[in-house]
């Protein structure tokens, strides 16, 4: 059973570089989300696009690779307002960011970290995946208890 909802969803998903898990999150969402919802995506130090998590996206049918990496101050500095910031990095860095206006919800979504996986490339895209499937599964499952899916 879906909720009624009384406003648009606007996300913030937040990881430390935004070359992984955030990245992967804004691209879930986008695509599952209705009625007007949307996400975006940015680190407290913004970095590179991560490569594995590029072709494990692709095996979803979502192309990633042009994405560019964001830095959350200049969302703030920009004005930008957001309904959600989920955190899908650990806590400590997630209370580096800083406090948007107009925040009702501040989530942590705590995932492993891609840049740290080690091992064959098979092994890496294995273990990322791992992560991609998971982020799957909470972005629905975030919307179907928002009433947007």
């Amino acid at each position: 059973m879906q909720r009624r909802r009384k406003k648009m969803l606007k996300v913030l998903f937040l990881c430390v570089h935004n070359s992984a898990r955030s990245q992967m999150a804004e691209a879930f969402f986008n695509r599952y989300a209705k009625g007007g919802d949307v996400a975006k995506s940015a680190g407290i130090e913004p970095g590179t696009l991560n490569p594995y998590v590029v072709k494990a996206m692709e095996q979803k049918g979502f192309d990633i690779s042009r994405n560019a990496t964001k830095g959350v101050f200049s969302l703030y500095k920009e004005g930008q307002m957001f309904s959600h910031i989920i955190a899908v990095c650990d806590e400590e860095a997630a209370q580096r960011c800083p406090i948007f206006p107009g925040v009702s919800q501040r989530l942590l979504w705590s995932f492993p970290d891609p840049s740290t996986f080690t091992g064959s490339e098979e092994e890496i895209i294995k273990q990322v995946c791992l992560v991609r499937d998971s982020i799957e599964q909470k972005v629905k499952e975030l919307l179907e208890v928002q009433g947007s899916k």
